[in-house]
């Protein structure tokens, strides 16, 4: 019986091994999945006074972001602490992660979480998670605006009254704009959410900074803040306002 020795397939030059090469699908996981870069700042404010009455208030607070030409991952922990009279007033901690989906677009979505204790409004433990779609208004060297609205479930565990659950519209306005030829900085965040369940139920927040750049990563800053929640424990205010000072550290811009 005669034997047939089996050739070699020879091999197109310049052709990779199809074995080796990533499908379509692979090479369209990893674009999405990728993240290739990390700005950062922190941030430490406060404000004290001496005399008849006697406060100190200090926050600390951090900007960590994680780029991709897909998705982008951000996080703003804070951490508030003050006292009057030797009592303390804030022992308070707020962590969020926000998850955005195409925001190099003019148009995105994202995805949302919070975590938040708060002893100056008595909040043991409040939990809120949301998804919505933002729009960038406007986006230069010098100026950038971003408009977002969401829908989130909040739940809020008090110290004395029952918990409350609703879901909220969160509407979000972000800002960032840059004045007498990079040397003066004004950044605003403003939060509306009322709930959707109870129109009397309502919570905003604004955040307004002016910081003046010392060189590429340190600026000396000043912060104005407002607070108001219409459901409150009943020994707290509905609104607080804090004027602080300090300074910044890092490479986000």
């Amino acid at each position: 019986m005669p034997v047939f020795a089996q050739q070699p397939v020879a091999s197109v030059p310049g052709q990779p091994d199809s074995l080796l090469q990533n499908s379509p699908d692979t090479t369209s996981k990893t674009q999405f999945l990728l993240l290739d870069t990390l700005n950062y700042r922190f941030f430490g404010d406060g404000n004290f006074t001496r005399g008849n009455i006697s406060r100190s208030l200090m926050v600390l607070r951090a900007e960590v972001t994680l780029g991709g030409p897909v998705i982008s991952i951000a996080t703003n922990p804070r951490f508030t602490y003050g006292k009057q009279n030797g009592i303390v007033a804030e022992r308070d901690t707020y962590v969020d992660l926000f998850i955005d989906v195409f925001k190099k677009r003019k148009t995105y979505v994202f995805g949302l979480g919070t975590v938040e204790v708060s002893n100056l409004r008595g909040i043991d433990l409040r939990q809120l998670v949301g998804a919505g779609i933002g729009y960038r208004v406007l986006q230069t060297e010098r100026n950038s605006l971003t408009l977002t609205n969401a829908i989130i479930h909040e739940s809020t565990n008090f110290v004395e009254r029952p918990t409350i659950v609703t879901q909220r519209n969160s509407f979000r306005v972000k800002g960032s704009h840059v004045f007498l030829g990079e040397r003066l900085k004004f950044n605003h965040l403003t939060f509306v959410q009322p709930s959707l369940t109870d129109i009397s139920n309502l919570r905003w927040n604004t955040l307004l900074s002016v910081e003046m750049p010392l060189n590429k990563w340190v600026a000396i800053r000043t912060t104005f803040s407002n607070t108001y929640e219409s459901e409150v424990e009943a020994t707290r205010e509905n609104n607080d306002t804090y004027l602080t000072f300090g300074v910044s550290l890092g490479t986000l811009q």
